[in-house]
């Protein structure tokens, strides 16, 4: 009976021995793995996650300001550059509609070029005037000029009419320049420029300038003066 339980003994003592080696290489702590180093493997996946939890994607930053602001700015463009298309058609047809576009005398050169030369003409003619030619001047102001112009040129020219023949007067008109203010297909108004030559017999000639505003109507195929005013 010892032996046997001598025996027993020893084989248990044995066995113990045998378990303290298998236990002495099993992790402590029940089994559970030691967690390894920093950037090791295990590390480096919770590292991953952990980062990936924390990133913006592209998607958020598209619905950011950042990218809300440029689709605001393109917005508000788009809407000045209608805004300015509508006024500039506005501007346009109120530039078509307006009067000045009746105005021949800024589209029309040859018609400008008529009425000037017409009136330039009319003007040296009937304030052209001598001792000896008092009859033509006065048969060209009744074919040059009409209504008002006529009825102002009769009554001044009857005072110059004696003044001319007893004083031996002589005066000659030279339009220096004749400007088209507005001109319709049978209407003018013109600002005109003179130079005027009086001679006296026995005296030094003497010059002066005058500046008429003059009004003239298409009749017939040429102009006729039909007001004249002194500024």
């Amino acid at each position: 009976m010892k032996l046997r339980s001598g025996t027993t003994d020893v084989a248990t003592g044995e066995v113990d021995d045998v378990a303290k080696e298998v236990m002495s290489d099993q992790p402590a702590s029940g089994g559970a793995e030691k967690a390894g180093p920093p950037g090791t493997a295990e590390s480096a996946g919770d590292d991953d996650t952990d980062s990936g939890a924390g990133r913006t994607t592209g998607d958020d930053r598209e619905d950011g300001p950042g990218r809300r602001w440029p689709r605001v700015v393109a917005g508000v463009l788009a809407a000045v550059l209608v805004l300015a298309g509508g006024a500039f058609y506005v501007a346009g047809r109120q530039l078509r509609d307006t009067p000045a576009t009746d105005n021949l005398a800024l589209t029309d050169s040859m018609a400008t070029t008529q009425v000037a030369g017409d009136v330039t003409n009319a003007l040296g003619k009937v304030f052209s005037y001598g001792p000896a030619d008092i009859a033509a001047t006065k048969a060209s102001a009744q074919r040059l000029l009409a209504g008002k112009a006529l009825q102002q040129y009769a009554a001044l020219f009857g005072q110059v009419e004696k003044q001319a023949a007893d004083q031996k007067l002589t005066l000659t008109t030279h339009v220096v320049r004749a400007g088209v203010i507005r001109l319709t297909d049978d209407s003018a108004q013109l600002l005109v420029f003179l130079d005027q030559v009086y001679e006296r017999k026995g005296k030094a000639a003497s010059t002066a300038a005058a500046q008429l505003s003059v009004t003239a109507r298409l009749r017939e195929g040429r102009w006729t003066i039909v007001d004249i005013k002194s500024r």
